[in-house]
């Protein structure tokens, strides 16, 4: 009997050890640092504007790309089409739908179609000197895009109510550029490639 009572006791003791020693209750290791010691909840708006803003620096806002010069004879092809995601990414600098307050103000983009149409496409007839990449051709493009989608715009106050727009349309402008190396390292050795120029649809 006596010993049943002294276990008892013992496990009672080692489960209120036990219960306080959970988490960062008591712990006095490393300096105190008063308030600013506890975490402050950060809004994940920020953490992912930071992240957009790192997206864009490594895929959209890089050097110029240099590229080899361009053959007589030869077609002059331009950078490839803008991405689906630049084209949404430019959408949301004019018509942004990222964001908002859930019950209060929120809107979303269903059944997007993007269709890209290329306007410009030149070529400079003199070439000029750059920085770091010598004498160059500057090659300019521009295209079109045309974004089709459905938007729902969710308001919860003053009056709760549902904006549905089923044709809702956007256009934007995404311009790209690139410098073609000029053949002998010499501005007066540029080629002009005969399909180069403007044209719109």
């Amino acid at each position: 009997m006596k010993q049943t009572v002294l276990f008892s006791c013992a496990c009672g003791l080692l489960a209120a050890a036990l219960a306080t020693a959970i988490g960062c209750a008591g712990a006095a290791v490393g300096p105190n640092i008063g308030p600013f010691g506890y975490p402050i909840p950060v809004t994940p708006y920020l953490q992912d504007k930071e992240e957009d803003a790192a997206w864009e620096r490594e895929r959209y806002k890089r050097g110029a790309v240099v590229m080899d010069p361009i053959v007589p004879g030869s077609p002059c092809v331009a950078m490839d089409p803008p991405s689906d995601d630049e084209v949404i990414r430019k959408l949301e600098e004019v018509r942004g739908a990222e964001g908002g307050v859930p019950y209060l103000h929120e809107t979303q983009r269903n059944n997007v179609r993007i269709v890209k149409e290329l306007m410009q496409d030149n070529v400079d007839a003199a070439p000029r000197m750059y920085p770091l990449a010598g004498p160059c051709q500057l090659h300019m493009i521009r295209y079109k895009c045309t974004v089709y989608f459905s938007e729902t715009e969710r308001r919860g106050w003053p009056v709760p109510h549902t904006i549905q727009n089923e044709d809702a349309q956007e256009v934007v402008y995404i311009d790209k550029a690139h410098l073609h190396r000029v053949a002998g390292g010499s501005t007066a050795s540029a080629t002009v490639p005969s399909q180069s120029g403007s044209f719109g649809y």
